[in-house]
């Protein structure tokens, strides 16, 4: 009687499921078969009553999505190494070798070069507009010297770099033709519309095999861990990623893009079923900005500093869970101050859309327009209350004077800029410090052999302030026997003694 009663539920189900087309109707009719519990008495077998029945498949949704789907090939030229022994003068002439000029000396001769070597690498990557706009990683471009896209249909082409925002790791590129073509593309999707365990399909050409698609199901949502780029927020899935597939879109069964495959957790460094990707509502802030002529991302800018509420923090605060992000502080004249936002306030959501530590807030705010207003849900003191922030950019309220150092200081090496909430921002530096911020470190540079890092503030060199980059750059002019730096890192100050 129970199995009977069991049966006739499921039966439904399927009958449901049948209606619709849902693709796990195979699945499931499996997992009912192989039940001697579920097994079907003999007068209720039947023969498939219609071809969905029999046949269904992702075959449409692939035929939908996989025309739009590209390669993306990028060539980059570098010098190889060639041995010192051959810079010695004294080897080159007892081997009858050229000099650095030529056989005679400068100028006589193309002399001993080091052979160059073209690097290749290969990625995927999604038409968003029937232009031939292809988003994809902005780590599959990285550094190129030439980009080539390849279609589906084995068309190739040239492509020009747009936008790259190495902060999202996303990049927007443009096929080139000089023909007005048409190309296949895809929409963008609402990827806040996802849910665990949504069926999705990943795209690309992993290890270079030729197009593939693996399905899987949407394993987690707002993943904020995973230290790929500087907005974490990735959908994490199962559908099979590997090395190849990175800038390829994870698309939804209506054949939209709700994702665009960034990054795998593996030992091996093939695919664990444990896959990253930036979500949709993301990659359309970087296309809507390549679309209007933009070089770099402009992003809304809060003005405080967050922190996660811990479990012992919500205990603190009386909260039945940990929730939201807890205000540090805000800084002077920033959109978080004009809208009312103080130290202490609790921000439990965004829009409405709840978050639970400050790279969900981050998130939130960078996939929303520049000009716009944002509601928070702050609670304080005990009751909640809503706040507008105006969405701005950070300004730049100091020129930056970007300065190359040079000479023998420890310093020399470091591109140095002067301090301003966009650079802040930028850097990812507390807006409050004050000092120089270094902005790049050259290889094998005196900078960093003594350990100098991007977004490092530079306060004091030798008990002397440092306010501007001119300040920095005549204090390491001056030869000294030590240097005794006190540098802002990730929040901590640290002094040091660098020799001279």
């Amino acid at each position: 009687m129970i199995a009977s009663s069991h049966f006739r539920i499921w039966t439904n189900v399927l009958k449901g499921i049948a209606r619709r087309g849902a693709p796990a109707l195979g699945l499931i009719s499996l997992v009912l078969l192989g039940t001697p519990a579920f097994a079907q008495p003999a007068a209720q077998q039947r023969v498939p009553a219609s071809q969905a029945e029999v046949t269904l498949t992702f075959a449409p949704v692939v035929a939908k999505t996989a025309p739009a789907v590209v390669n993306v090939y990028a060539l980059k030229t570098a010098q190889q190494r060639v041995n010192p022994i051959f810079d010695d003068p004294f080897f080159r002439r007892f081997f009858g070798m050229p000099g650095p000029g030529g056989p005679g000396g400068p100028g006589e001769g193309p002399g001993l070069r080091a052979p160059e070597r073209v690097q290749r690498s290969l990625g995927s990557g999604v038409i968003v507009d029937p232009s031939g706009l292809v988003l994809t990683n902005y780590h599959v471009i990285e550094g190129a010297d030439e980009i080539r896209i390849a279609l589906n249909d084995r068309r190739e082409y040239e492509a020009e770099v747009l936008l790259r925002d190495q902060r999202t790791d996303l990049a927007v590129l443009r096929i080139k033709t000089e023909a007005k073509e048409r190309f296949p593309f895809l929409e963008l999707g609402d990827s806040d519309n996802l849910a665990v365990g949504d069926l999705v399909l990943a795209i690309g050409d992993p290890f270079g095999v030729g197009q593939t698609v693996t399905q899987g199901i949407v394993s987690a949502l707002a993943r904020t861990q995973v230290g790929v780029s500087d907005y974490q927020f990735f959908i994490q899935t199962d559908a099979a990623i590997n090395p190849g597939n990175s800038g390829g879109p994870l698309v939804d069964m209506a054949g939209r893009v709700v994702g665009i495959n960034s990054a795998i957790y593996s030992r091996s460094g093939g695919s664990h079923g444990i896959g990253f990707a930036i979500p949709a509502n993301m990659g359309r802030v970087v296309v809507e900005q390549a679309k209007s002529g933009s070089k770099s991302v402009r992003r809304p800018w809060l003005g405080a500093k967050l922190q996660r509420v811990t479990p012992d923090i919500a205990e603190s605060l009386g909260l039945p869970r940990p929730t939201g992000v807890l205000v540090q502080s805000v800084t002077a004249g920033s959109p978080a101050a004009k809208a009312g936002l103080r130290t202490g306030d609790l921000v439990v959501s965004v829009e409405g859309q709840g978050i639970d530590d400050p790279e969900s807030l981050n998130y939130r705010l960078a996939t929303r327009p520049v000009g716009g207003k944002a509601a928070l849900l702050v609670n304080r003191s005990g009751k909640d209350q809503t706040l507008v922030v105006v969405l701005e950019v950070a300004p730049e309220t100091v020129p930056r004077e970007e300065l190359l150092l040079r000479g023998r200081s420890p310093f020399a090496g470091a591109t140095i800029v002067n301090l301003s909430p966009a650079v802040a921002e930028e850097l990812k530096v507390d807006t409050n410090a004050t000092g120089v911020v270094v902005y790049d470190v050259q290889d094998n540079s005196p900078a960093a052999a003594a350990g100098f890092r991007p977004g490092d503030v530079i306060v004091e060199v030798n008990n002397e302030k440092v306010a501007r980059t001119g300040d920095l750059n005549q204090l390491a002019a001056v030869p000294q026997r030590g240097w005794r730096v006190t540098v802002l890192r990730g929040g901590r100050s640290i002094t040091a003694v660098l020799r001279g």
